[in-house]
């Protein structure tokens, strides 16, 4: 259920940063502000749990990342 929040989250960043690139840095780096508190959390863990943890958190904020540049990148090569 929480990868399929991730990928909406992503889809939708991705058409924001689409139509409107200006106005979708904030909800970007709000996201992965909030992906960070859940990584930094689960690191707490001792151990190699602490790694498992904070891991799917650390690679989600990754994808949004991604997904926002794209929208971004790609409203760049249209030719209007």
């Amino acid at each position: 259920m929480v990868v399929l929040g991730i990928v909406g989250v992503c889809v939708v960043l991705l058409v924001l940063a689409f139509l409107v690139p200006r106005l979708s840095h904030k909800p970007q780096r709000g996201t992965q502000r909030t992906l960070g508190l859940g990584s930094r959390a689960g690191s707490k863990a001792p151990g190699v749990l602490g790694r498992l943890f904070s891991k799917p958190f650390s690679s989600s904020s990754k994808a949004v990342g991604h997904s926002g540049s794209a929208g971004r990148k790609a409203r760049g090569h249209m030719p209007f």
